[in-house]
């Protein structure tokens, strides 16, 4: 349901520019972005932001998109999220990762169950690939009671950057109501997966990236299997290349993931498959040492959908918050408040950013200085805007509070025009 009446928000900047697009979806407030790198050589969106704003065209059904010539102001109002067999085209500036992420927060939404076919680069060195998606995002869903046969992601052929020329299919049932989750013992790790891709090069690169892995992990866990895919002919996109995705299970059902990729062609220095693997059971490693229920990839996505969720509390263990739930790229504090301006009232979330903003900033400063897991250093954010009100409440003795490495968040009931 489109929001015609609803207030128009207006941000500056190309900062969280995908967010504010999904938020506004959900919410049905229409929003308006100004000075879009008004002040770079090339002003305006990007190909990759046009491209995104076309696939959110596609998904809904009566939006009004206005983008002024130089491309520096965007006026977008949400129509109704209508779902269907769709087909996309991504920018091969960003993988395939990168739309994902936001469909995997509208899909459940839809008046139509979702089923789209997504084309560009499916593994790269910035987005979250398809491969972690599917392998953490999905089990997320599935806790939230977005489940079904219908649930996947397919990925048909791979691309890698720069030439991309990968597919995959995603399709994801409708769910009107969401389930509250309880998911604050992320337990210990059981066994750890993961899969060695090469495209357009030799098979042996993927092999030679799955015995340095396990030269790594096999000194911590016996349990681990690294699978290979070695796709040849049309099936190879249109670039060479090669990566790894890993993923560690917890006995309670908690899956953490690290990946990484070579170069891409014609850019940067060579990497040999062996460092490439080595390094990655390390990022896995350091995942792990993070704690919490969910990843990294995937703490924002959990956080909407809890948000999302019926007025039931829900709780999630988080690790460390990352620099992307934090918003900590945006330019100045203003926009930080992106995700409070769009789902709640606007009076009642500007208190709570004045005092929440300076502490979380510290969570990413003061990386080194987290204390040991226990419940004397856990913290509590409680909020609650079941009645027009955002309380937050530190369990601490000041404002200046130390970091802590998790925390528990207790999810509101926010004002979301549901379809």
């Amino acid at each position: 349901m489109a929001g015609g009446g609803a207030q128009c928000l207006s941000f500056a900047g190309c900062n969280f520019l995908r967010q504010r697009l999904v938020l506004s979806t959900l919410s049905g407030r229409p929003l308006k972005i100004r000075k879009i790198r008004a002040k770079e050589e090339d002003p305006g969106l990007r190909d990759f932001e046009a491209c995104f704003i076309r696939l959110i065209d596609k998904v809904t059904n009566g939006s009004r998109i206005e983008i002024n010539q130089t491309g520096t102001t965007l006026y977008y109002q949400p129509g109704l999220l209508y779902g269907g067999s769709l087909e996309h085209d991504c920018s091969p500036s960003r993988s395939i990762g990168y739309y994902l992420e936001s469909l995997l927060c509208l899909a459940p939404f839809m008046k139509h169950p979702l089923k789209i076919v997504l084309r560009g680069v499916t593994n790269d060195q910035v987005d979250p690939s398809v491969d972690v998606l599917k392998a953490t995002a999905l089990p997320l869903l599935k806790k939230f009671g977005i489940d079904g046969e219908s649930l996947e992601i397919k990925i048909n052929r791979r691309g890698m950057p720069p030439k991309g020329g990968g597919e995959i299919l995603f399709a994801c049932p409708v769910r009107k109501v969401l389930q509250p989750i309880q998911f604050t013992d992320p337990g210990k790790i059981k066994r750890i997966r993961g899969t060695a891709y090469s495209v357009r090069v030799s098979p042996q690169m993927a092999n030679r990236m799955v015995e340095s892995a396990r030269s790594v992990l096999n000194k911590f866990l016996p349990d681990v299997y690294i699978y290979t895919d070695h796709m040849k002919g049309i099936s190879s996109g249109k670039s060479p290349g090669f990566g790894i995705c890993l993923i560690a299970e917890t006995i309670n059902g908690t899956i953490l993931s690290a990946e990484l990729a070579s170069n891409p062609q014609g850019q940067g220095a060579a990497v040999l498959p062996e460092e490439l693997g080595q390094n990655c059971a390390k990022l896995l490693l350091e995942e792990i040492y993070r704690g919490g229920c969910v990843d990294s990839t995937n703490q924002s996505l959990a956080l909407l959908l809890m948000t999302l969720g019926q007025q039931d509390v829900s709780k999630v263990l988080l690790g460390p918050l990352s620099p992307y739930t934090l918003g900590v790229h945006g330019r100045d504090e203003g926009q930080q408040q992106t995700f409070w301006s769009i789902m709640c009232h606007k009076k009642s979330c500007n208190s709570v950013w004045s005092t929440l903003v300076p502490s979380l900033k510290r969570l990413v400063k003061d990386r080194k200085t987290w204390p040991s897991s226990s419940s004397s250093n856990q913290r509590v954010f409680e909020l609650n805007c079941g009645t027009v009100i955002v309380i937050l409440s530190f369990l601490c003795q000041s404002y200046d509070i130390s970091v802590f490495k998790t925390f528990t968040l207790y999810t509101p009931k926010l004002f979301i025009r549901h379809i």
